[in-house]
């Protein structure tokens, strides 16, 4: 060999052909690179443990017959989940955890991201940058991508990345360097074939899911974040897709990041993408190193990886539980100890913790340089929303607005499937009461329709706005985690949203039946019916927005919803005299919106009329008031009802308010 040969270059000529697999791919068109400071990442003696105690919702122990007071007794007592993790990771390196379920991939990332789930940290401490993890340091370097997609279905792909980049880049940011941002993570995320399609979901066809999960990637990746940290980033992907996914995040990695990802078993062409690999069973580091240098590491253990297999594959089954029967998962328990104590001796004296066969090759393998010099001369570098002021209450409420209600009226079969029941139960109403030009009505006929007319549309509005916020339960929940926006803007853009759904769907229901039962046609009398009935649908919408934000779960707001909604039904003047009702019931009509709403349009329709009521040959003339009075409606004014149910509707609202404000709008299917 010449003399005047680099000296890496020699190291180079020393690499095995089983190493050469694991040189990088080559792709040199980064788009998109992080232009602050080198990150890095320790873990020093973490132990960390869970309690299951608390992981059970209290009202399923409630279901379960479990008083408080027995939640903690018995076998859930506390469960450690990491024990006496080390790891050190700087920028432009990506690394993997990889593991079996339930191994603690994802309660390390919890702990890392200071989002731990009912768990507590025993012992160790987590530094960014070399100080210790808070929310707010989390906030300002770490973006974390969970492992279930949560986004608009009905937004394109550009609308959607556009919409964060109003919510997160600073104020002092222009549109247009808004909208190249939000080309530039397109460009590098590989999305430009879909930029103008939807998001969809699993009811609505739209990208792919490679697609989609790159597109929750270019959320986080939007505010240009220094650390970049997946839950299972392939789960539910076929192959192919997993692999240029991988691709993608090494991709990001060599433009000055630091990307953590958890898999379980990632195939061989996705392992040699991997800067490092950490393999972690039952919360205990067995291998910590290059991913190169893994198989080197188990040959010289004696565990040498078997021809033409996975090393993934291959270590992850060698190193997890086996529970068929208590005498083998003893067994593999007491290897895993041994291996998990083999390691933490060889590593003991590193700095990182890192594993290395040579010291030479330590320094060709673990350090891994950023390829920040490949960025385009074209690309705007804006720093991170971090270093600057996020744009301020006002515009997070008008980004906020436009985006629901851009996702809600592309939702053209919903909006259709509800103006079509809204106007099926006004035909329905309208045509039983029909044919009363001549002959007059009753007057329990004629009650009935006032009180039906305010009774039955509001609950289906109610259960639709129960299940359409709790849809949206958990993307609430990350981005006010995520610091996107505060509860406050998000809380106005909600109720503000809704006007024009609800306003339309009261006129196509509130109109045909008003002319078709041919109630009082004069001017005044059916503004003030419809005014009524506007106001009594928004209060139930109000109530259905606070029960879907204060539980967790979609039955047990439905259950609260009904409870709360069948009281005021039956207490509302209509099934049983006022007069008549024992004290309970007696105080839930003094807050029940149906009771107001009955008792105004009773008073609109009957005051200052006479009503001829026949009695076999005889007609007998009584004044409506009489009959309004002898119900016990006529006891406060008119204007009264209306304030009653603008006062419940803004009671709903603050409610719905607190409940956003201080409630963890965390879906029930992620506790």
């Amino acid at each position: 060999m010449p003399e005047n040969l680099h000296p890496e270059s020699k190291m180079k000529g020393d690499v095995s052909i089983q190493d050469s697999v694991f040189l990088s791919e080559s792709d040199n068109s980064l788009y998109f690179t992080y232009s602050g400071q080198s990150n890095t990442l320790e873990i020093r003696d973490l132990n960390y443990q869970v309690d299951k105690a608390f992981q059970v919702p209290w009202y399923e122990r409630l279901a379960e017959f479990k008083m408080p007071c027995m939640w903690n007794r018995g076998q859930d007592a506390p469960v450690p989940m990491i024990q006496n993790l080390n790891l050190k990771v700087k920028s432009g390196q990506m690394l993997a955890i990889i593991g079996s379920s339930g191994y603690g991939k994802s309660s390390l990332l919890d702990v890392i991201t200071c989002r731990e789930n009912r768990g507590k940290i025993k012992t160790g401490q987590v530094l960014i940058n070399g100080q210790p993890s808070t929310p707010q340091l989390v906030k300002k370097c770490i973006a974390h991508v969970r492992q279930h997609d949560q986004l608009l279905p009905n937004l394109t792909v550009w609308e959607t990345l556009l919409f964060v980049a109003q919510l997160r880049l600073p104020r002092t940011s222009s549109d247009s360097q808004r909208k190249k941002r939000v080309e530039d993570v397109i460009a590098e995320l590989r999305l430009r074939q879909c930029a103008h399609t939807r998001v969809g979901n699993e009811y609505l066809r739209g990208v792919s899911g490679g697609e989609r999960r790159r597109v929750s990637i270019g959320v986080q990746l939007l505010w240009n974040p220094g650390i970049l940290i997946l839950d299972e980033p392939t789960s539910g992907l076929d192959s192919f897709t997993s692999h240029n996914l991988v691709k993608t995040l090494s991709r990001l990695a060599k433009g000055n990041r630091l990307v953590l990802i958890s898999l379980h078993q990632p195939r061989s062409d996705i392992f040699k993408l991997f800067d490092l690999v950490l393999l972690m069973t039952s919360g205990t580091t067995i291998y910590s190193g290059t991913a190169r240098d893994m198989v080197k590491y188990f040959t010289e253990i004696g565990y040498p990886c078997p021809r033409y297999s996975n090393p993934a594959d291959f270590y992850v089954d060698l190193t997890s539980i086996d529970r068929q029967d208590r005498q083998r998962e003893m067994a593999t328990r007491e290897k895993v100890q041994s291996l998990a104590a083999l390691f933490l001796e060889k590593v003991r004296d590193f700095d990182d913790f890192l594993w290395r066969a040579t010291e030479e090759e330590s320094m060709l393998t673990v350090s891994v340089e950023p390829r920040s010099h490949l960025i385009s001369e074209q690309i705007i570098n804006l720093p991170s929303s971090s270093d600057h002021q996020l744009p301020g209450t006002v515009q997070q409420f008008t980004t906020l607005i436009r985006r629901q209600i851009s996702n809600d009226f592309r939702d053209l079969p919903m909006l259709l499937t509800q103006g079509l029941e809204a106007f099926v139960m006004s035909m329905v109403i309208g045509f039983l009461f029909y044919g009363h030009e001549k002959i007059q009505r009753s007057f329990m006929d004629t009650a009935a329709l006032l009180f039906v007319t305010g009774a039955l549309i509001p609950f289906p509005v109610i259960l639709h706005i129960i299940a359409k916020c709790h849809s949206e339960r958990a993307m609430l929940y990350y981005e006010l985690e995520d610091g996107m926006y505060s509860a406050g803007p998000y809380f106005f853009a909600k109720i503000l949203g809704e006007l024009p759904e609800h306003c339309a769907y009261v006129v196509i229901y509130g109109i045909p039946i008003y002319w078709l039962a041919n109630l009082r046609p004069e001017p005044e009398h059916f503004i003030l019916s419809f005014l009524m009935l506007w106001l009594v649908v928004y209060c139930g919408r109000t109530m259905a927005l606070w029960c879907a934000a204060l539980l967790p779960s979609l039955h047990t707001s439905s259950f609260l919803v009904s409870a709360l909604y069948n009281s005021f039904y039956l207490s509302g003047g209509f099934m049983i005299s006022l007069d008549n009702l024992w004290t309970v019931p007696a105080w839930i009509s003094k807050v029940s919106f149906l009771r107001w709403y009955f008792e105004g349009l009773m008073q609109i329709q009957f005051n200052g009329i006479i009503y001829k009521e026949p009695f076999g040959n005889i007609t007998i003339p009584i004044p409506g008031k009489l009959i309004v009075d002898g119900m016990d409606l006529n006891s406060h004014p008119l204007y009264a009802g209306y304030a009653i149910i603008i006062g419940i509707s803004i009671c709903f609202i603050a409610l719905y308010y607190l409940s956003l404000r201080f409630i963890k709008q965390k879906s029930s299917l992620d506790l």
